[in-house]
């Protein structure tokens, strides 16, 4: 077969998983941009702001948590307002993929979110996040509050104890945070077949037991 051919074909393929991975087949485009309101923190109820790479992975180890009311996935930490999708992955607007939590904190601590938090993220790299490179796949804690920061930065520095290797994860006041479009919200839930896919191709479980083990 023809060389020309054969890149085609190849090309084909991987505009096909792209879209798939999208959601492109279950009625849903990279021309939908409805946005999710960002949730309301009811009386009794904290929020804390987390970004480790790709936010569908984000949201997924979250909704695990005992005491987690909601998580939302979204865009903060940048220059430009109200970005898209694209915006934020051609590069440029300075956001980071984050994920809004909204807690009980009667069920959970935020010391407890910060221990799932370095569980679910490569703390020794800057600017990517296992396969997803690009500065907005940086790891980061955007704190809320100055019990926030001051807890956010003792559980730096416990890891930090932890490992010879320098932790450059910083900690950030919490600035605008603007919803990703409907498609992203639940990706894991939503789209399993296609998450997990994402995944395991991604290689981020294995490297967290690299990291963690198997804790």
């Amino acid at each position: 077969m023809p060389a020309q051919r054969l890149i085609f074909i190849a090309a084909i393929v991987l505009s096909v998983g792209y879209v798939w991975l999208r959601g492109g087949f279950v009625g849903l485009h990279e021309g939908d941009h409805a946005m999710v309101a960002s949730p309301v923190v009811q009386q009794g109820y904290q929020m804390a702001t987390f970004a480790a790479g790709c936010f569908w992975s984000v949201e997924a180890a979250f909704d695990k948590v005992s005491g987690v009311v909601s998580t939302t996935s979204g865009y903060t930490g940048g220059r430009v307002r109200n970005p898209t999708y694209e915006d934020v992955i051609r590069g440029g607007t300075g956001h980071a993929e984050a994920v809004e939590v909204v807690f009980n904190p009667a069920v959970v601590t935020y010391d407890q979110l910060l221990d799932h938090f370095w569980r679910n993220v490569d703390p020794f790299v800057a600017h990517r996040q296992f396969c997803d490179v690009g500065d907005q796949y940086r790891p980061e804690i955007f704190v809320h509050s100055d019990a926030q920061r001051a807890a956010a930065e003792s559980s730096r520095q416990r890891i930090q104890d932890r490992f010879d290797q320098s932790i450059p994860v910083p900690v950030t006041s919490a600035s605008a945070f603007y919803p990703a479009e409907a498609y992203h919200q639940g990706y894991h839930e939503a789209y399993a077949t296609q998450y997990q896919f994402y995944r395991r191709s991604c290689g981020r479980d294995a490297r967290l037991r690299q990291i963690w083990g198997d804790s």
